[in-house]
């Protein structure tokens, strides 16, 4: 693999960021009684695909990047946003990896298998830091209290992780094959 870091890569790294951006503000926000809300958005295929794309160091730059940047700019996530950074920049990392480094060259089947363990890794970490951070740290919850605010934000999650896994391995080998068409390569 090629680590050389060229100004093509560092600008597509800057697009997918940009791209994870405004997926992240194309969202329905759903109150959720006891911790306030969770959300329906597009965010999670862009950082899927931005590992996918990029691999797994560009690529979770890319989605970390993106959301946080995403956070700074709404006033109910500002707070998290070095949070978003990291979990979200796994999610890139944990595909770039499957997608790159345990797979080899872009297929459907394998883009669904990174986008699925993006997902896995984004959901474990979102999940425990809505018990521990916002439950039992911020919230001052109950253990109890905090596992329901886990429940409430778990339909959410699971949404935004299926529909990265159907979306983004499709876009995925959509671009591939339009780079490949035009004798382009972004590894």
């Amino acid at each position: 693999m090629n680590t050389h870091l060229s100004t093509k890569r560092i600008v597509l790294t800057g697009l997918l960021a940009a791209l994870v951006v405004a997926g992240s503000a194309i969202r329905i926000t759903v109150p959720v009684e006891i911790t306030g809300t969770t959300s329906i958005h597009l965010g999670n295929i862009l950082c899927a695909l931005s590992g996918i794309l990029l691999g797994p160091w560009l690529g979770g730059a890319a989605a970390g990047i993106g959301s946080a940047l995403y956070d700074l700019t709404n006033p109910l996530y500002v707070s998290e946003a070095w949070i978003t950074f990291l979990f979200k920049g796994a999610y890139g990392l944990a595909a770039g990896l499957v997608a790159w480094r345990v797979l080899g060259q872009c297929s459907y089947r394998r883009a669904v298998a990174a986008t699925a363990a993006g997902a896995v890794v984004y959901a474990v970490l979102y999940l425990l830091k809505s018990y521990f951070y916002n439950g039992l740290l911020l919230g001052g919850l109950a253990p109890a209290a905090a596992l329901v605010t886990v429940a409430g934000k778990l339909p959410a999650t699971v949404f935004n992780a299926v529909v990265a896994v159907v979306a983004a391995p499709l876009l995925a080998v959509a671009i591939q094959k339009a780079l490949v068409k035009q004798h382009l390569r972004l590894q």
